[in-house]
């Protein structure tokens, strides 16, 4: 029913997810002693042991012993609305050019999540954090696209024009299908390294300790989170009509 890769990711959302919450609040990141990092919204010691709770009530939780945690840090809320990530953009000239529309952004996720097994979500996920959607979108380092990529990447992943929506998710998806082969499908270390570079993941053997690229991380396995449980609901909410017609047609 998945791709190769979507069947390997999708357990990790128990593992890294920030559910979507109400009032602003910052987030924790428990540092483990085994070097792996696990963010959470609060923690507390039940029975002993340290629960990190995934989401704002109880219902979401993962046991650790008081042992295997190091310590806790805080993460900051990454930004509330597109808008506020757009505004740290410059656009082009030709960003005035009819936008892309949501149907056709989708079929261009879908089409490259399938070539690399990689969950559309999970791009559209990158996208919404990168570049808002926005097709023009330059950043002030240079980066460009959807996917926002620099140009030195974008020629070495053979991106002719980073402003052509295919060619900016195609070769998105690429670079982070290779840096997920490279830290063994470790979604929190490619999407940093997506984000600082390889580089600085080797140099701090994880999540670098930058803020930037931290709250990048959690803002999009929590936008990644909000989709998956929202396509899982919709297929619950459908099951029962299709179980009940099912069962009306038995002989």
């Amino acid at each position: 029913m998945f791709p190769r890769r979507t069947r390997t990711l999708l357990p990790l959302l128990a593992v890294f997810c920030l559910l979507e919450s109400g009032p602003a609040r910052a987030a924790e990141l428990a540092l483990l002693h085994n070097g792996f990092e696990q963010p959470c919204h609060h923690h507390a010691v039940v029975d002993g042991r340290l629960r990190l709770y995934l989401s704002p009530g109880e219902g979401s939780f993962i046991d650790y012993a008081q042992e295997d945690v190091e310590r806790f840090e805080l993460v900051p809320d990454p930004p509330a609305t597109p808008a506020e990530t757009n505004s740290k953009l410059l656009a082009t000239p030709t960003a005035a050019s009819a936008p892309l529309s949501q149907a056709d952004l989708g079929e261009i996720l879908t089409t490259a999540g399938k070539t690399h097994n990689l969950d559309a979500d999970l791009l559209a996920s990158v996208v919404k954090a990168e570049s808002g959607g926005n097709v023009h979108a330059v950043s002030r380092t240079g980066a460009r696209g959807l996917m926002q990529l620099m140009p030195s990447t974008a020629a070495t992943l053979g991106v002719a024009d980073s402003f052509q929506p295919e060619q900016n998710v195609r070769g998105g998806s690429a670079y982070l299908d290779a840096l997920l082969d490279r830290y063994h499908d470790n979604l929190a270390l490619a999407l940093a390294a997506y984000n600082a570079g390889p580089a600085a993941v080797d140099k701090y053997h994880g999540i670098p300790p930058y803020a930037e690229t931290r709250a990048y991380v959690a803002r999009v396995i929590h936008e990644f989170n909000r989709r998956v449980m929202a396509r899982q609901a919709q297929a619950r909410s459908t099951k029962p009509a299709w179980t009940a017609k099912s069962a009306a047609l038995q002989p």
